[in-house]
Order: structure tokens, then sequence, then C-alpha cells
């Protein structure tokens, strides 16, 4: 397997990751059977996914990308579906994940 095939495993596990987080509110606190086997099951399978991509790519990267992307696409998601928005400082946080996650994969070096 190839790099290319990690990429595509860890964006299946970023996007199995934001189901999984942004519906989480919707368990209310795992009372709601529904949601709380859609959350377990979308869990389990970007666990899965994220595995299989560290298999392929170094561990740092495929974390720190995990939880960067997961990280701000649930923000996002709480935006739009719940309307909360992140103060000033929470923004900035935001904003350095993502320059966090840029400098990882574009300027941190493999040691293999």
């Amino acid at each position: 397997m190839n790099f290319l095939t990690g990429y595509v495993y860890l964006i299946l596990a970023i996007i199995f990751g934001i189901v999984a987080n942004g519906f989480l509110k919707t368990t209310n606190g795992f009372t709601n059977l529904a949601p709380t086997i859609f959350c377990i099951c979308s869990i389990v399978i970007c666990i899965f996914f994220l595995s299989k991509s560290m298999t392929i790519i170094p561990v740092g990267f495929t974390y720190a990308t995990y939880g960067g992307l997961t990280i701000t696409a649930v923000t996002i998601f709480g935006i739009v579906k719940y309307n909360q928005l992140p103060n000033l400082y929470g923004s900035i946080g935001i904003i350095l994940i993502i320059i966090g996650v840029i400098l990882v994969n574009y300027l941190g070096k493999i040691n293999s």
C-alpha cells in the first residue's frame, strides 16, 4: 500500500469522526437509543480507518491531522447545526490548530 491509500483511510476516519462527534449531542447523554447506536457505530468505523491509516502514514502525522481537522470540522458543524459560535479566543485557537496541522504535514520531517 502507498501513501495515497493511507490518506484515503485518513479522510474516511476524519469523516466518520466528524459524524460521530457532530451527532453526539443528539444522544442526550446516551439516553436516546437510535442516535447512541449511530454514534457508537460511527466512532468504531472511524477508529478502524484511523488504525488502517496508521499502518501506512507515521502515527504523529496521522493523529495530528485527524485531531486537528476533526476538531475544526466539528466546531464548524456546531456553528451550522446548533448555532454555537466560538468567542474570539476559541476562534484564535481553531486557527492555530489549522496552522499546526499545515506545519506538521508540510514542514514536519519523517524519520524512517
